[in-house]
């Protein structure tokens, strides 16, 4: 068990699989918002389903519109179980708001050094506490 302290900008509490990229992800044009899947061709997450995951990403990149897809997800269901991310932008943080998921940022030591893809994850978006279960044992 590996756990790490960051701040919670969005409450509550998620424990799921994690989903792992270091590539930032671009809401308007990037994701599927019917079934929350990354469609920006050159993502190395590219086809994958981040639905009921915890996603772990460097944050936002592309314009405002970025929250508004991810608030999409939360409406249609198929938003992250929580997200982590290390750079905090406007638009990573009011997507995290509007998607109404648990959310942790600046967490120490570094998420996308620490958690793998598979690994499962409890994050506490009120505490800023996220307890990482390796996967392989």
């Amino acid at each position: 068990m590996i756990e790490l302290t960051g701040r919670g900008i969005v409450p509550g509490r998620a424990r799921a699989r994690a989903l792992v990229t270091r590539d930032p992800i671009s809401g308007f044009g990037g994701i599927d918002v019917a079934t929350g899947t990354v469609i920006e061709p050159r993502h190395e997450l590219f086809g994958q389903c981040f639905t009921g995951r915890v996603l772990v990403f460097p944050g936002a990149k592309g314009s405002s519109g970025w929250s508004g897809f991810f608030q999409s997800t939360r409406l249609m269901g198929t938003a992250p179980a929580a997200m982590v991310f290390d750079v905090v932008t406007t638009k990573a943080v009011l997507g995290a708001i509007v998607t109404r998921v648990p959310t942790v940022v600046g967490a120490s030591p570094a998420p996308l050094d620490t958690i793998r893809t598979g690994d499962l994850v409890d994050v506490d978006g009120d505490t800023g506490r996220i307890v990482v279960i390796r996967s392989d044992g």
